[in-house]
């Protein structure tokens, strides 16, 4: 209420009606009002005349005073234990509200907050101060439905946010306080100076977690998916995940034979763990901790990816069974751009998981940076408010408070299938890292830390001083705890042990990482080719496509049935189709792919008249699997990761992403490098995403022009992924369906076309898709063995070097496209070699400038085969991918071809 608006008589007479006949058309503050006013029998049939100007306006500002301290009391809280709590804010004192001193005797309404709805001011002011500004404080006012808002309050003020723990639970509390504080000892004790980024000062990230899952599995949880960082990584392994102390000291032991390792392996606090917990129900509670790299938030994603992927698995109870949990830190969520496009994700229809938990472990320092140089806002967690979601800073010294907020945080999950975020405030005892001196840089800071007791000893006296605990029990607690993590050493220290194989989920168990050439049989029969382009054309009764829509469409089934002139998009749907009927959902997103960039795919249709959607993929025989099509946020990273991760839960879908053009995977460059190209590498995680990625140079200019294939190129060892630029859609047909078919997984980059998508030569026949299965290498079929020149190329540069050779009639030229260009075809190509042995020039061909595409990757390897020199053709290293200047484009794009077959005096030439 703006309390500087003139109280009168009629004002208020009319807001009273308005409240009665719709409560919601007045603000919270006049809601508040009028209710107080009823419960205590002050608003009558006519308040104009029955209410007493001056106790109006009290009651009124005490109105504004409650939601207030509900809205802002967060700013009182006491949450940080390296500061004195805070007594006051001037936007919560008295005088804020025109009330005094004298007003804290007088009775107001409270309707809500006291139980007898009325009570004196002090009464009142107090029980807001409880609620709201002790060890917790509490952001969710800004939610827009006020049913949630509601669901809080009735769970907060009523037990003025404390939780009243019964003696068993406040000895488990104080059981994995101990558990998590011994570990982290013990590992200080035993390697001094190691890496392990403790948790200390932060162990009460132990017992929520325990809470958490408690909970969860009470609302039905069966798989909670965790991410997180490396601090206190260790800790949840063995203290949450349960993963057997004997394998985490023989990671710091390295006592396995490093021959019989497979791939190049990670550090400790990156490598993931899946477990399974028995319950008392005789079912399981797996608990799946992701691999993560180093690059912070970099995993969020990932998990939502994963998390996704097996609640689709477990299909309409899917969100409730799964939970995804996120683990932060303060200076990463706040700094990191991915998180916002996580959070973005989390109610878009291709992306929800159901909500996820969110916790910030804050240190309230990152590395060496304070938060006023880290962030513009008040609290690490301001960007979560982008989601109307509630928020809960908790103090991180008081393990009740936490367990009351876990308790909170994952109720209201399962109650709205809404992200939570939990803002942890505790410290960090010792450096970034345990050879880090954090005095250097924070001297005060750290005074104040070295002071703190450890939170398990401090939680265990005050046990004690209750009666809850003997000093005998806290000391036998401990001694088991370190019983325990003694004996496991004592197994380890200074043995041969085996390093355990990573774990995954079941439908990993029958899928290789070892890549093969061997053919992969990928056909689909006619008949059935021409029965799935009929379904692919039938529309629902009434139903409109846009007329020059319809035409394509027609001409795309035209092209099934004559056998001859299958394009790009129809290969694509034959391809869709045909894995769907045998049974394998497909999963596509990206920017706009529904319809496709370039106006291509229209696996989407929308009825001309009336806007509703049909996805004919979908409606091709009964019992089909799923085509799940889903336009993306517009984001990179954040939706490239998701797919991932759902591409490495369920090997079993064909998972694509396309970018809108090949050029925006550039943002997405981390999760290439951290995850799809050495992944497997590094945590044995098998990847079977595909990327299609639109490449090709038509004269866009620089931004629109390359898919920076050198790159992916650069990242390519040991088969780790395949990297095509295929130049027939039957090509593109075998290919989407060996990546279902093959017995591996491998992530599989395509470069795929733009002007060839309606290039009248591009196209495939139908015994194209109805036999044969992906070639790495199309040979020449017109050129003989006599001929003088063979030229390498890959991708759509063949269409202009095939026409110019037509042109001029150059029959002693062969030109060979390099379909496959990871894992190196050199069988195929030595094929090649062998069959033009007589040829004098050999030459590589691309458009892409020299520093680029696939010529510095080609060279070396192809070098050794001719046993002669291999020239280039292209352009010249440049800075950037392409020109943007139509003319030069066109100079330089038939210059290339000129070099390579020979110039011609025919007007116009081929420019693209």
């Amino acid at each position: 209420m703006n309390l500087s608006e003139t109280l009168s008589a009629d004002f208020i007479d009319a807001q009273y009606r308005k409240w009665k006949s719709d409560p919601s058309s007045l603000s919270d503050d006049w809601q508040f009002f009028f209710q107080g006013f009823e419960l205590a029998g002050v608003v009558g049939a006519d308040v104009s005349a029955e209410a007493d100007p001056e106790q109006t306006r009290r009651q009124a500002n005490v109105s504004a005073l409650i939601h207030r301290y509900r809205d802002i009391g967060h700013l009182l809280a006491c949450m940080d234990p390296l500061t004195a709590c805070p007594t006051s804010h001037p936007l919560l004192e008295l005088d804020a509200f025109d009330l005094d001193v004298s007003d804290l005797a007088r009775v107001y309404a409270a309707p809500g907050l006291i139980e007898q709805t009325t009570a004196p001011l002090k009464e009142i002011v107090g029980r807001l101060k409880q609620t709201y500004c002790h060890s917790i404080g509490v952001e969710y006012m800004h939610l827009q439905d006020p049913n949630e808002r509601e669901w809080l309050r009735a769970r907060m003020e009523p037990v003025k946010n404390q939780v009243d723990l019964a003696a068993a639970e406040r000895v488990r509390l104080f059981e994995k306080l101990t558990a998590a504080s011994l570990f982290e000892g013990f590992l200080n004790k035993k390697y001094v100076g190691v890496t392990r980024f403790s948790l200390e000062g932060g162990e009460a990230l132990i017992p929520f977690l325990d809470v958490l899952r408690r909970r969860a599995i009470e609302a039905g949880c069966r798989e909670i998916i965790l991410g997180m960082a490396h601090r206190g990584r260790l800790n949840v392994l063995r203290n949450i995940l349960e993963k057997p102390a004997e394998e985490i000291f023989s990671e710091f032991e390295s006592c396995y034979d490093p021959q019989n390792l497979v791939g190049s392996g990670d550090v400790k606090y990156h490598i993931g763990y899946l477990t399974e917990h028995p319950m008392d129900d005789g079912s399981s509670l797996f608990l799946y901790l992701v691999s993560n790299p180093s690059h912070l938030e970099a995993v969020d994603p990932v998990v939502e990816g994963m998390a996704r992927a097996r609640q689709d698995l477990l299909a309409a109870d899917g969100g409730k069974v799964v939970l995804p949990v996120l683990l932060h830190g303060d200076a990463a969520f706040a700094g990191q751009g991915v998180v916002a496009e996580t959070l973005n994700m989390s109610q878009l229809k291709g992306y929800r998981t159901g909500g996820t938990v969110h916790v910030i472990i804050n240190n309230q320092i990152g590395y060496t940076t304070l938060p006023e140089d880290a962030r513009s806002t008040r609290y690490s967690t301001d960007v979560a408010k982008m989601l109307m979601v509630p928020i809960f800073h908790v103090h991180g010294e008081d393990p009740e408070a936490v367990v009351h907020v876990a308790r909170l945080a994952t109720d209201y999950r399962y109650r709205f299938g809404k992200d939570v975020v939990i803002d942890l405030v505790c410290y960090r005892r010792y450096g970034h890292n345990e050879g880090d001196e954090p005095y250097f840089t924070q001297p005060t800071m750290y005074q104040r830390i070295r002071q703190r007791p450890p939170l398990n000893r401090a939680y265990g006296d005050q046990l004690v001083a209750e009666g809850i605990l003997s000093k005998t029990e806290v000391a036998e607690i401990e001694q088991a705890v370190s019983s325990g993590l003694d004996a496991a050493y004592e197994e380890i220290h200074g043995t041969t042990c085996l390093f355990p194989e990573p774990k995954y989920f079941p439908e990993w168990e029958t899928i290789s990482g070892s890549f093969t050439p061997d053919p992969i049989e990928t056909a689909v029969d006619k008949k059935v080719l021409v029965k799935l382009a009929g379904r692919l054309a039938e529309l629902p009764e009434g139903f409109t496509v846009h007329p020059r829509l319809k035409g394509v469409l027609n001409k795309r089934r035209e092209a099934v049935n004559d056998g001859e002139g299958i394009d790009w998009a129809g290969a694509e749907a034959l391809a869709f189709a045909s894995l769907l009927v045998e049974g394998h959902t497909v999963r596509l997103s990206g920017q706009d792919v529904g319809r496709g960039t370039f106006s291509q795919r229209h696996s989407v249709l929308w009825d001309y008249e009336t806007g509703q959607s049909h996805i004919p993929l979908n409606h091709l025989e009964a019992g089909q699997a799923a085509y799940e099509v889903y336009n993306s946020l517009l984001a990179e990273a954040g939706v490239l990761g998701f797919e991932y991760g759902y591409a490495v839960t369920r090997p079993q879908v064909l998972t694509l992403w396309e970018a809108q053009f090949g050029d925006f995977v550039n943002n997405a460059q981390s999760v290439i490098d951290l995850f799809i190209a050495s992944g497997q590498a590094k945590w044995q995680q098998l990847c079977g995403l595909t990327l299609l990625l639109p490449h090709g140079w038509e004269g866009l200019g620089p931004e629109h022009s390359s898919a920076r294939l050198e790159r992916f190129l650069q990242l390519c060892a040991n088969d780790n992924m395949q990297v095509a630029n295929p130049t027939t859609p039957a090509q593109y047909f075998h290919l989407l369906r060996r990546q279902i078919k093959a017995p591996f997984r491998k992530p599989l980059i395509l470069m795929t076309p733009k002007s060839l998508l309606r290039h009248p030569s591009a196209v495939s026949s139908l015994t194209d898709l109805s036999h044969g299965q992906f070639s790495p290498i199309l040979d020449d079929a017109e050129a003989t063995a006599s001929a003088k020149k063979v030229i390498f190329c890959s991708g759509k540069i063949y269409y202009q070097l095939i026409a110019r050779r037509q042109q001029i009639n150059a029959v002693d030229t062969a030109i060979v496209r390099v379909e496959m260009l990871h894992p190196f075809p050199g069988n195929a190509i030595e094929g090649v070699i062998g069959r033009f042995r007589q040829a004098k020039n050999w030459i590589w061909v691309q458009e892409e400038p020299e520093n680029m595409g696939a010529w510095q990757f080609m060279r070396p390897r192809m070098a050794p085969l001719l046993k002669k020199p291999l020239d280039y053709v292209g352009r010249n290293a440049a800075a950037s991918p392409a020109t943007g200047f139509p003319k030069i484009y066109k100079m330089e794009q038939d210059g290339i071809v000129d070099r390579a077959i020979g110039p011609h005096n025919q007007a116009g030439g081929m420019a693209g």
